[in-house]
């Protein structure tokens, strides 16, 4: 190729931005209806294993949970027994070489009283100068595990559409705590966009290592940083296998998952243009640069 494609950054987009103070970037995930497999969630909380975050805030209380939907845990540790209740927390990640800081949000969608719940987390983007927001979800869908895991970007802001060259979605319905909290912050001027990866609705159980894995590497590329491991990277292959096995035992499964690729490969045949088939093999380069680290370590393939 006569030249590396680059692909868009949130911190390219935010370095256009106009600030005195130094920005941020939001990113956000919760755990329930917008959560299969708890792919975002745990994808958003590797961020954090990755790093070194400052939490900064605690978004909970009494108000906003139905402890008998969503219950709290009990864990035993070396000075006893702890109750952890649902909550959402806020950490700050402080990327000295980058753009922009990282003010990351993640926890529990809440039961009751959403719009106090988001305001509350809009007012804490604002306190740490939020200029982009991400929000990180999973759903179930009608897709097969042996086909690469689908990711779509969304964003209804106009400057982010021409950025990305995404488009807004076309989606009306019964929504989650996502979309209402990106409604919130385009009332109050934060450009927001949505990644949403699709699970394989008869593998619907957590994890779900090779979902995850895809977010995390739609993620390294959008802000950009190094977030994959080669565990998870790993745990991704065997998830496959072991799926692979499972229905090997069961024919008429199968037969469906065989339904479903032929489905998904007719569809995917009008993208595989030669500038899509390019940029994928950018993509590939760069995961595969990643995951050697020194360029003497293991490939994968998923």
């Amino acid at each position: 190729m006569s030249e590396e494609y680059q692909a868009p950054t949130l911190n390219g987009f935010v370095g256009q931005t106009e600030h005195e103070m130094r920005p941020t970037i939001l990113i956000s995930a919760f755990e329930g209806w917008n959560d299969a497999g708890s792919a975002a969630s745990d994808t958003v909380r590797r961020i954090l294993n990755s790093t070194s975050p400052e939490h900064v805030a605690t978004v909970g209380s009494d108000d906003y949970y139905d402890y008998q939907f969503t219950r709290p845990h009990s864990r035993l540790t070396e000075t006893g027994r702890v109750i952890e209740w649902p909550v959402t927390d806020v950490y700050r990640i402080n990327l000295e070489q980058a753009p922009a800081d990282l003010l990351i949000v993640v926890g529990v969608e809440p039961t009751f009283k959403w719009q106090s719940f988001c305001a509350q987390v809009v007012r804490a983007a604002q306190t740490h100068n939020v200029h982009a927001v991400l929000s990180v979800g999973a759903l179930l869908a009608d897709v097969p595990h042996t086909r690469p895991v689908p990711t779509v970007l969304n964003s209804d802001h106009p400057k982010l559409q021409e950025f990305f060259n995404i488009s807004a979605s076309r989606y009306e319905g019964p929504t989650g705590i996502p979309s209402v909290l990106s409604a919130e912050f385009d009332k109050h001027g934060i450009a927001t966009m949505s990644l949403w990866a699709q699970l394989s609705h008869y593998v619907a159980q957590a994890p779900s290592p090779r979902v995850e894995l895809a977010l995390v590497e739609m993620l390294e590329e959008l802000i950009p940083m190094s977030v994959t491991s080669e565990k998870l990277r790993e745990d991704a292959v065997a998830w496959k296998r072991g799926v692979d096995e499972l229905l090997a035992a069961d024919p008429d499964v199968s037969k469906y998952v065989q339904q479903l690729e032929r489905a998904s490969d007719a569809s995917e045949l009008p993208e595989a243009s030669g500038e899509s088939i390019a940029r994928e093999f950018e993509r590939y380069l760069r995961r595969r640069g990643r995951s050697r680290g020194d360029g003497q370590g293991p490939d994968f393939e998923i």
